[in-house]
């Protein structure tokens, strides 16, 4: 773990545990992770170019995003990727949008499920299908400031520092076992969207981070 002090006057990151130079054995196959995304997919992107600069021993066999909307999808036709569109408002329930996630998933052979800006709480289907392998991430130092507008609820408390984290997935929204975090000094003039930019400039190392944890774990499990 880094010890360095963070200054609140600072801009400098905690991340913990440190991000080291992931190690890339030949000949092992690569852990295939489905992507899940409602926005303008911007941590999609940042995994989709560590696959291409070879930082990761991943392929993206599918991504998913539910808002027709979504810039994610324009994101995956520029690397080539699949991008399959499951409108939340063309179901009755979450567990009928779950329901065709893993099917769509399982037919691409997914064996991790990494939420990447998804704005939809998931339900026991997607997670019994993978179980404790699905991944999110989260604009805050879980477990404080849970659910939405994580930022604003930072400001209003005040606090002198915030940041993001990856963490498998549980029912209960935004829990579960932490895989990474960074620390974010909040500067005293911060706003939600300063404050947001800074974060998210973190939320893309980490999240590559992580599954990089993942992926070694799974090669050294094939070996």
């Amino acid at each position: 773990m880094i010890v360095n002090p963070v200054s609140a006057n600072s801009s400098a990151s905690l991340i913990s545990p440190e991000i080291g130079k992931s190690a890339i054995a030949p000949g092992h196959p690569p852990l295939k992770i489905g992507i899940l995304a409602s926005g303008s997919g911007s941590n999609f992107e940042v995994i989709a170019q560590a696959i291409q600069n070879q930082e990761l021993n991943v392929q993206i066999p599918v991504l998913i995003y539910n808002n027709p909307e979504a810039k994610a999808a324009a994101r995956a036709k520029k690397y080539g990727i699949p991008s399959i569109l499951l409108n939340h408002r063309d179901c009755k329930s979450r567990e009928e949008l779950d329901t065709k996630i893993v099917k769509t998933f399982q037919a691409h052979d997914v064996e991790w499920v990494v939420m990447a800006g998804w704005m939809r709480i998931v339900t026991k289907v997607l997670l019994d299908a993978f179980p404790d392998k699905v991944i999110n991430i989260h604009p805050s130092l879980l477990p404080s400031f849970t659910g939405i507008r994580a930022v604003e609820q930072a400001l209003a408390a005040k606090v002198k520092i915030t940041g993001c984290t990856v963490h498998i997935a549980r029912l209960e929204v935004d829990s579960g076992p932490i895989l990474m975090q960074a620390a974010v000094p909040v500067l005293p003039d911060d706003t939600a969207e300063t404050l947001h930019a800074r974060i998210q400039v973190q939320e893309h190392k980490i999240m590559v981070g992580a599954i990089a944890l993942i992926a070694e774990s799974h090669q050294k499990h094939c070996d």
